[in-house]
């Protein structure tokens, strides 16, 4: 089995995209706006007052 190193510019996609979420869930909340996304297959939505 092989081990996968993350490269650099992987390291700086994935902080670039927990940063998008951190504020995606901030501006939801600013909003008041629920969160819309896919739970087993289904559109769910998510109040924001619950993240």
């Amino acid at each position: 089995m092989e081990s996968h190193k993350t490269t650099a510019t992987q390291k700086k996609i994935i902080d670039a995209m927990e940063k998008v979420y951190e504020n995606l869930i901030e501006f939801k909340k600013k909003k008041n706006s629920d969160l819309v996304v896919m739970e087993n297959g289904k559109i769910a939505r998510i109040k924001p007052t619950s993240l």
